[in-house]
């Protein structure tokens, strides 16, 4: 019974039928097929606002390429000391800004707060001998599984803008936090400032293609131009642009993600005092005391320690095809511990 992570979970039919269809004919390649030349406008009615999106083939390539058409390689990217950019990305926000630094914050449950940001970079100065802040960078669902709400994010937009710096959003779970907040995607987006958000479907039904979503057109050219040289624009565009468009045009994104959530809800229910952070999206972090992870392993159920060695602590995914039975039998097993 897997619980490991939500990248391991099959694609949805809605994106297998999508791909089919885009296989039935030949079609001018490079973006230059009927299903590319309709990524903008879909996103656009999904959002409820005009935006560029350009299809990659990874969150890495999306959160990099993002952070690269916005912060210069003498500037900085304030993000989360959890974030996923810092901890799983393999140097990429680096590498493709060509040498820009992660400027890490703390706050609990994997968010931050303009009183968190302030005060982690109360020291930082403004002279020409340290690298300077830029960006903004937030992940939503959070890597603890926490979300931010409209509010908070509308905030935090606002004082990156007053800094001069711009906004991204790491949305490897945007569906999560969305299903959760059970608001308008703009809310969580552009009206709370984001100038480029990382649009995940992998992690949620999709096989091979996540987006860009440039709520700031002005960096679309560059942007275009990165994709390109980071072998980022497969001939065959059409088959990850059909899958982007399957997502938001047939509501499985929702779907997928409402499903994932209340699995991860039934695990908090069950053993509720042994939670770490509050579930809010699918994924679920738990406290499992002296011998737990072993017992639970014993029992069939596959998942990740967290934190520190010999901590007894475990993370727990849930995907949007993670089996209702297998859900029912780590509930209960949580709760027998």
């Amino acid at each position: 019974m897997n619980f490991l992570s939500d990248n391991a979970a099959a694609t949805c039919p809605e994106v297998i039928e999508a791909v089919l269809a885009a296989n039935m004919a030949t079609a001018q390649a490079y973006d230059g097929d009927a299903w590319s030349a309709r990524l903008d406008a879909a996103f656009a009615d999904f959002f409820g606002a005009p935006c560029s999106v350009f299809a990659v083939s990874s969150g890495t390539a999306a959160n990099a390429l993002s952070l690269a058409a916005m912060v210069p390689p003498f500037g900085a990217v304030v993000c989360h000391s959890e974030a996923h950019i810092h901890v799983d990305e393999c140097g990429a926000p680096e590498f493709f800004t060509g040498g820009a630094k992660l400027l890490l914050v703390d706050g609990p449950h994997g968010k931050l707060s303009v009183e968190r940001i302030t005060a982690g970079l109360a020291a930082h100065r403004g002279d020409v001998h340290q690298v300077q802040a830029r960006v903004l960078s937030l992940t939503q669902a959070t890597e603890c599984g926490t979300v931010y709400t409209p509010g908070e994010l509308a905030a935090l937009g606002a004082n990156a803008r007053a800094q001069g710096w711009r906004f991204h959003l790491d949305g490897a779970r945007f569906a999560n936090a969305l299903a959760s907040l059970g608001c308008h995607p703009g809310d969580i987006s552009w009206r709370a400032g984001v100038d480029a958000l990382s649009f995940g479907t992998i992690k949620n039904g999709g096989m091979s293609a996540e987006a860009i979503v440039l709520f700031d057109r002005s960096l679309a050219d560059e942007l275009r131009f990165r994709r390109k040289r980071a072998g980022q624009m497969p001939s065959k565009g059409r088959f990850n642009a059909a899958q982007l468009l399957a997502m938001v045009e047939t509501g499985a994104a929702l779907r997928n993600a409402a499903s994932a959530n209340a699995g991860a809800a039934r695990l908090a229910q069950a053993a509720p005092a042994r939670m770490l952070h509050p579930v809010e999206a699918n994924e679920v972090f738990a406290q499992l005391g002296t011998g737990g992870p072993e017992k639970l392993r014993a029992l069939g159920f596959n998942f990740y320690d967290w934190g520190d060695a010999g901590s007894n602590e475990a993370r727990f995914v849930i995907a949007w095809d993670t089996p209702a039975a297998s859900i029912d039998a780590l509930a209960a097993a949580l709760a027998a511990l």
